[in-house]
């Protein structure tokens, strides 16, 4: 009984290895090919060290940033994120503030808020933007992340 257990597990564990590898190959494969939510997805992996990659903040932003020079609004939205904070790139709050405007040219709903364009802006409460826009650079690269690699 045991003996079947290990050998089940082991053929289970090799299938998803190479499930991985394949996964991981092809998406390079699409990215290299200039797809823009398979460059997103790399620069996923590489930020949070997924599907047999180390994580590797440079290589991150590398193939983030070719995502959002197609437009990809969430890989603008990232690169801010990564500026703001100097994750794998200069940091610089001029360059951060000229990627969250793309987005929000196309209405990106985060890039409005941090910006102070959404319609809470134009309320009576009062919000300290700057701390929110400190708070969503932490957040917004784990979590864009988690959704590119979502995305089929």
């Amino acid at each position: 009984m045991k003996l079947m257990q290990t050998m089940i597990l082991s053929c289970f564990m090799i299938f998803s290895m190479n499930s991985l590898a394949s996964t991981f190959a092809e998406i390079q494969q699409n990215a290299e090919q200039g797809n823009a939510l398979a460059q997103a997805q790399m620069g996923a992996m590489y930020q949070l060290g997924r599907n047999g990659v180390e994580v590797d903040k440079q290589e991150s932003a590398k193939w983030m940033l070719k995502a959002a020079e197609q437009g990809l609004v969430e890989a603008e939205v990232f690169m801010a994120a990564l500026h703001d904070r100097g994750l794998g790139v200069k940091q610089s709050v001029n360059i951060a503030t000229q990627w969250y405007e793309k987005a929000a040219a196309q209405g990106h709903g985060t890039a409005l808020a941090i910006l102070g364009r959404n319609s809470a802006a134009k309320g009576s409460v009062a919000f300290n933007y700057k701390s929110m826009r400190l708070r969503a650079a932490k957040q917004i690269p784990v979590e864009y992340s988690k959704r590119f690699l979502r995305q089929k």
